[in-house]
């Protein structure tokens, strides 16, 4: 089964308004804003795979690829047999634009072969994959709201983008009062409480509210205040490991020999995303999946990864079918009791809906 033809139509879809933070936070929304502009806005690319069997293979790339990459990657696929790929390893260079390729073949093998993506990664350890809400920054009556439509909507648990200088005790001691002392809260600032002193202090006046993790604290470039963070809290600590944004599976490793962590997220590809998995399931560690808040072809591939890790048993955060206007799919990805269901069709399990795409294109290449 050869690959005859690769398109590349570049999208932008927003988000809805209202979806990511408060409009108080509008004017230091980091992590947001990205080179200027919100995330959604950053353009990306959705791929059509053709063959000469007929069938096709969809892919979707994160925001802010090369396009100089992105063209490189299509020359080199172009005329290969996708049967005698190895899907651990392509061959394509490692980077930003590797995964939305990989995606794309892990789809064509699977329609060819008849199975789901997740079998191809070894089988699924469930069928359903337990979620979290997420938001940005928020006032905290506006947190109190996101969560408790969370909670209405079956969702169990709330992450939330936060900095130093944000109200968190009042955002806290809200979403408690409006979901109950059970509804659990990951707080992410993005290494944003700056060092180890700070973040003590604002754990020890959040310990009393059972809140489930900080993730990536304080600066990652020294892990050993990780460590110490673990020491003197009681609030577990969590490290992400996104390879997109150039984090190594080295750094899970290291996190893991000086015991710096109780969790990690993961994110970047499907092989990947298993292999990061199977390191940190070795020690014990349980792990959910990241996102950068991606469209529906992102989406499902990131559920069939959950799928097929055994150790994928934290609330992954998913969620860009709760913030885009569209995912640019016919089936939405259902959500039921603070679970995402992972798609059972063969390869992906999701078609591309052409009219949203045709309303969203920017330009295609083929």
């Amino acid at each position: 089964m050869k690959i005859t033809k690769i398109e590349a139509v570049r999208v932008s879809v927003p988000a809805r308004p209202g979806s990511v933070h408060s409009p108080e936070f509008e004017d230091s929304c980091h992590p947001f804003d990205w080179r200027g502009c919100l995330f959604s806005e950053m353009p990306k690319f959705i791929y059509r795979v053709h063959t000469d069997e007929g069938i096709t293979g969809i892919g979707e790339s994160y925001r802010d690829v090369s396009d100089q990459a992105v063209r490189d990657n299509i020359r080199i696929l172009r005329g290969l047999d996708v049967m005698k790929l190895n899907l651990r390893a392509l061959p394509l260079p490692f980077g930003r634009e590797y995964d939305g390729f990989e995606v794309a073949i892990y789809d064509l093998v699977g329609k060819k072969l008849d199975v789901p993506v997740y079998q191809l990664l070894g089988g699924a350890y469930r069928d359903q994959v337990l979620m979290s809400y997420w938001t940005g920054r928020r006032t905290p009556q506006d947190a109190a709201r996101i969560a408790r439509e969370a909670k209405d909507a079956g969702f169990k648990s709330l992450k939330m983008k936060c900095a130093l200088e944000d109200p968190h005790l009042a955002r806290v001691e809200g979403i408690r009062s409006a979901c109950g002392p059970g509804f659990g809260i990951v707080l992410d600032p993005n290494q944003r409480f700056e060092h180890p002193s700070f973040a003590t202090r604002l754990a020890k006046s959040l310990e009393p509210y059972q809140i489930d993790c900080f993730e990536d604290p304080v600066p990652r470039w020294n892990l050993d205040w990780y460590r110490f963070l673990r020491e003197k809290t009681s609030i577990p600590i969590a490290l992400h490991v996104h390879t997109p944004y150039g984090q190594r599976i080295e750094e899970m490793i290291q996190a893991i020999k000086i015991e710096a962590v109780d969790y990690f997220n993961l994110g970047g590809g499907l092989a990947q995303f298993v292999r990061m998995a199977e390191v940190a399931d070795a020690a014990g560690i349980p792990v959910w999946h990241g996102s950068e808040v991606d469209l529906g072809i992102l989406d499902a591939a990131s559920l069939h990864a959950c799928a097929a890790a055994r150790n994928c048993t934290l609330p992954s955060d998913i969620i860009g079918t709760l913030v885009r206007e569209d995912d640019l799919i016919v089936e939405r990805l259902e959500f039921c009791n603070g679970f995402a269901f992972v798609p059972q069709g063969p390869g992906l399990g999701v078609t591309l809906d052409e009219l949203a795409l045709e309303r969203y294109t920017i330009e295609q290449w083929a």
